[in-house]
């Protein structure tokens, strides 16, 4: 075998599978709180992209607030539901 067939082999890595957070439509939280919680939660989200996740989450029923590796979607997902919030995840097609 050659080193540049051992280099690529040792260089290509499989993406870990991707999980989808849901956030599901209640009739309990205000819209404002809602928003105030997914900014604190999710870094690096936008307040106009919380508007929107709310907002499709309140006319949808649910709306994907981010999509990333199982590890960090379950810590997003129980950090919404210790908030009151409530929110599933599944995997990304």
């Amino acid at each position: 075998m050659s080193v540049e067939t051992l280099e690529k082999r040792s260089t290509s890595r499989k993406l870990a599978p991707r999980y989808r957070v849901l956030l599901h439509n209640d009739d309990f939280n205000t819209m404002e709180y809602v928003v105030q919680v997914l900014l604190t939660t999710v870094p690096n989200l936008t307040q106009p992209q919380a508007i929107d996740i709310m907002m499709e989450a309140h006319h949808s029923g649910k709306a994907l607030v981010i999509a990333c590796a199982l590890e960090h979607a379950e810590f997003y997902c129980e950090t919404l539901k210790n908030h009151g919030l409530t929110s599933s995840i599944e995997p990304e097609e």
